[in-house]
């Protein structure tokens, strides 16, 4: 679990998906699927307070306004949490991988959007941002897995923020809405809190070594960490690997 625990706070911090390594390995330790998915909440709640903690020490965090993107999310996060008993798990991840497909290829025809200079004031859509930050809530409560690519891509399309300040934001954005999906869940009984929690410490240390290397590498290393985490993940979502 420590290894499982570190790789998925590393890469949820980075980009997203880390999600794919640690609800398989739940579930292979007996936990039924929504138990598994209710528990795997606990260490991405950690791993966001870390990662939002370390943002804000290097002075990498602006929360500006946050609260307009806040607020559909978290309304989404509940909303998806309460349909996660009814998942569909093929469906759904012939979809995700779909969408992260339709992701890469964005990144690589308009490099420029992911590569913004921070300076450059932003070009925000605010018609678009309550129904795009409700709908990934959705998703993110439904799920997690992958939410924080596709939280990056609202937040960099629709938003205007440039990679590194969305990274950062997408983090207090996750943290709020999975708190809120964690509440429904443990209302439910679906969290081992014991098992839970062994996992977020070690989330918590890849979340931190996350931070240092995207506010020390900048933009162009984070675009291609998450173009290679979108096209890893994309592939074992359409073969049916679990990690």
């Amino acid at each position: 679990m420590p290894i499982t625990g570190f790789a998925a706070g590393f890469v949820n911090t980075l980009a997203g998906s880390g999600s794919l390594i640690t609800v398989p390995i739940l579930i292979l330790l007996g936990l039924p699927a929504n138990v598994a998915n209710g528990t795997n909440r606990v260490g991405v709640t950690f791993q966001s307070i870390v990662a939002v903690a370390t943002f804000r020490r290097h002075g990498t965090l602006d929360a500006a306004g946050v609260w307009r993107l806040l607020v559909p999310a978290v309304l989404g996060g509940i909303v998806g949490a309460r349909l996660a008993v009814d998942l569909d798990e093929t469906l759904l991840r012939r979809v995700i991988g779909g969408l992260m497909i339709a992701l890469l290829i964005v990144m690589f025809v308009q490099p420029e959007r992911w590569l913004a200079d921070s300076s450059a004031p932003r070009r925000a859509r605010p018609w678009l941002e309550i129904p795009v930050f409700f709908a990934i809530g959705v998703y993110g409560g439904f799920i997690q897995i992958g939410v924080g690519i596709f939280l990056m891509a609202g937040l960099v399309l629709c938003s205007g923020y440039d990679l590194v300040a969305a990274n950062a934001l997408k983090n207090v954005i996750v943290l709020a809405f999975t708190v809120a999906a964690l509440l429904v869940f443990v209302a439910n009984g679906q969290v081992l809190w014991g098992l839970g929690l062994i996992v977020a410490v070690f989330q918590g240390a890849g979340a931190w070594l996350a931070v240092r290397l995207t506010v020390q590498r900048g933009a162009h290393f984070v675009r291609w960490a998450v173009i290679v985490i979108v096209l890893l993940s994309a592939v074992a979502l359409f073969s049916g690997l679990r990690a």
